[in-house]
């Protein structure tokens, strides 16, 4: 195997684990990763959609013990229940408005100008909801009802836009309606195993003739770059909201906006879709 080619996989991993949690756009930091590193073929896009699984691992094995719990008690438990009720409302936008625009949405905005400019808007987004003053309604998870849930999943909808951030979306989202910072997060958290898991299956059947074992080296550094760093990131991710605010978040992506816009603009760098 190219090392060569090891070295990007790892690198691709590195930016979906660090970012697929954070309010910062994973899709995004992949478009523009993938650009710089000449990894945005189809042999490209699948392997993201690879790195993407690893990521839902790494939440899957931090809420082993609740998740453990919850599906034990899905039958009689009435916790139990409604947090599975909860998750399939909030997944339901996302899940029919992808299937009716996500190829349209593809094809005309996954390029580094729209990504750039919606870095931006988001941060101007998540500088706003941090000024408000939060009416907390919801402490606990366990306390959601299914109309926040659904508020939480039209929030998530806009993470169809690249450089939206779904995690952004829903967590500021989720504090707009109500719930607390910590609330919003774990929330994000088991959102992600669905939304992100039954997409990434999806993906996986449309472009299966592109599987091939010779790929084998490469999805498992991209794999293990991913699930590590995801899951040192949700482990921070946690401790964090406990006593900060996103608005650095806010900041970077400005920064980062600004820089690949001007980049693109001036042809420093040659961004390609």
């Amino acid at each position: 195997m190219d090392p060569i080619l090891l070295l990007k996989a790892a690198i691709m991993g590195v930016v979906e684990g660090l970012t697929e949690f954070l309010p910062v756009s994973s899709t995004g930091h992949l478009i523009l990763a993938g650009a710089l590193l000449d990894f945005n073929d189809a042999r490209g896009k699948l392997f993201e959609i690879v790195i993407q699984s690893a990521a839902i691992l790494a939440v899957v094995w931090e809420y082993r013990a609740r998740l453990g719990r919850v599906l034990a008690g899905a039958g009689r438990d009435p916790v139990s229940q409604r947090l599975l009720l909860n998750v399939f409302i909030a997944f339901l936008p996302l899940a029919l408005l992808g299937v009716l625009f996500g190829k349209v949405l593809k094809a005309h905005l996954f390029n580094a100008p729209t990504v750039a400019v919606t870095f931006i808007l988001g941060a101007f987004v998540i500088l706003w909801a941090e000024r408000r003053q939060h009416a907390v309604r919801v402490k606990s998870v366990d306390d959601m009802t299914p109309l926040d849930a659904l508020k939480v999943g039209i929030a998530q909808a806009f993470a169809l836009i690249p450089g939206t951030s779904r995690s952004g979306a829903t967590i500021i989202g989720g504090m707009l309606f109500g719930l607390s910072r910590q609330v919003a997060t774990e929330f994000t958290f088991f959102l992600a195993i669905p939304t992100l898991g039954i997409a990434g299956l999806y993906s996986l059947y449309k472009e299966r003739a592109l599987l091939s074992v010779d790929d084998l080296g490469m999805w498992t550094v991209g794999m293990v770059a991913s699930f590590v760093s995801a899951f040192l990131c949700v482990r921070w991710l946690l401790r964090y909201v406990s006593t900060h605010s996103f608005v650095p978040f806010a900041w970077y992506r400005i920064a980062f906006g600004v820089v690949v816009l001007v980049t693109w603009w001036t042809g420093t760098v040659q961004w390609h879709g």
